[in-house]
């Protein structure tokens, strides 16, 4: 590895500390180098609001306020610096103004407010541009962010758990729980880097669940360096939660409408709208949206909704109904399932609800990891699935 390219690793490693925090805006690290190679700066975005990776890292090389210790020096940074104005001035200004001689990106903005103007404005101020330099790892930051600059949608996981006889609940829906501890961990955190959490009514209904981030039950202690001090930050970060309820059946006293963490309950033309102020006197946003041709929520419309409400990355934690109606439509861009090792029997529920009845009708799908969770396995996945 080359030291340009280990600055960059250093500067992926600093973003991966936003997991959790940054969101709608991306996570980005920066490694600021001085003429000798020696590092004099680093910097990372913590939360939108919040100053970005470089100035994180101008600041910490004593270079804001007329500060000369960046003057000539590299800057490395995942993501092309900013060229607008936001919550926070453009970064791409602050590193013309400290002086610095080169900039070494890892990818390109996608957002059309920047896109190729942060690198411009470097170049026509004199200092040298050299990139993309491991782009890949750098666009792995930011999946759900790529995908709603470019696409108007975000990434969509659906998490789901099993036997290893492919069960979910038993035949009466008791499901509590098939997976152990350390799996519950995992999903905890899937959901603490996640913008929203979708469900269905029936699960609201039937498993009155409150599918918000504690992080208290997050294992943070087994996550690197600093990652554990942001959890205060992490639990008042919390995402939205959805409940896809066609015809506003959603009890005004379910756990999931109680917290700080906000709730939207998405619904149809055709529910009975007398039920819509008792679910708005409870705090929950009661949303209509067009139905598909079976009269349910149109999941497409759903998730451009998100999207219009910067929602990077979606979890779907839900039924067999609803986890399968994504994935038969096309909706998920990765699967993640926690298998343990029990059976729950041939009278227990299913999966995923799918009206397949031939082999030419099966959905693909690639696995792209599986690991041991405690004493469950995770396999993830990408559909392959086009509608």
């Amino acid at each position: 590895m080359s030291s340009a390219q280990a600055m960059m690793a250093r500067a992926i490693q600093l973003a991966e500390r936003g997991l959790y925090t940054t969101m709608p805006n991306p996570r980005v690290g920066c490694v600021i180098v001085d003429s000798s190679g020696e590092i004099v700066g680093e910097g990372w975005h913590r939360r939108a609001g919040l100053p970005h990776a470089e100035i994180e890292a101008l600041n910490a090389a004593g270079a804001l306020n007329g500060g000369q210790g960046a003057r000539g020096a590299t800057v490395y940074v995942t993501l092309e610096p900013c060229s607008h104005t936001g919550r926070t001035g453009p970064c791409a200004d602050a590193l013309i103004e400290a002086g610095v001689a080169k900039v070494v990106y890892g990818m390109q903005d996608p957002n059309p407010a920047v896109s190729g103007e942060g690198l411009q404005k470097l170049k026509d101020a004199g200092i040298e541009v050299e990139g993309p330099l491991l782009e890949e790892p750098c666009r792995a930051l930011n999946p759900g962010y790529i995908k709603r600059m470019t696409l108007g949608l975000p990434l969509v996981r659906c998490k789901s758990a099993m036997s290893l006889d492919g069960r979910t609940a038993m035949a009466s829906g008791e499901s509590k729980w098939v997976t152990g501890p350390a799996a519950r961990a995992d999903v905890q955190r899937l959901r603490a880097r996640s913008c929203a959490v979708v469900t269905g009514v029936e699960t609201v209904r039937f498993d009155n669940p409150n599918l918000n981030v504690r992080a208290d039950e997050m294992a943070l202690e087994l996550l690197a360096g600093e990652q554990a001090d942001l959890a205060a930050v992490i639990q008042e970060v919390q995402p939205l939660r959805v409940i896809v309820d066609s015809r506003l059946r959603t009890p005004a006293k379910a756990f999931i409408l109680q917290g700080d963490a906000p709730t939207l309950v998405v619904t149809t033309e055709r529910a009975d709208m007398s039920r819509r102020e008792r679910l708005e006197k409870a705090g929950a946003e009661v949303l209509v949206l067009p139905a598909d041709k079976d009269g349910r929520v149109d999941l497409l419309a759903l998730l451009e909704e998100l999207a219009r409400r910067q929602c990077n990355e979606v979890l779907v934690e839900s039924g067999a109904t609803l986890s399968g109606e994504f994935l038969y439509r096309g909706h998920v861009d990765e699967l993640i399932v926690y298998m343990a090792p029990k059976l729950l029997g041939s009278t227990a529920r299913p999966l995923f609800e799918l009206p397949i009845e031939r082999m030419g009708s099966v959905l693909p799908i690639t696995i792209t990891d599986m690991r041991a969770v405690g004493h469950d396995w995770r396999i993830t996945a990408t559909t392959d699935i086009e509608r």
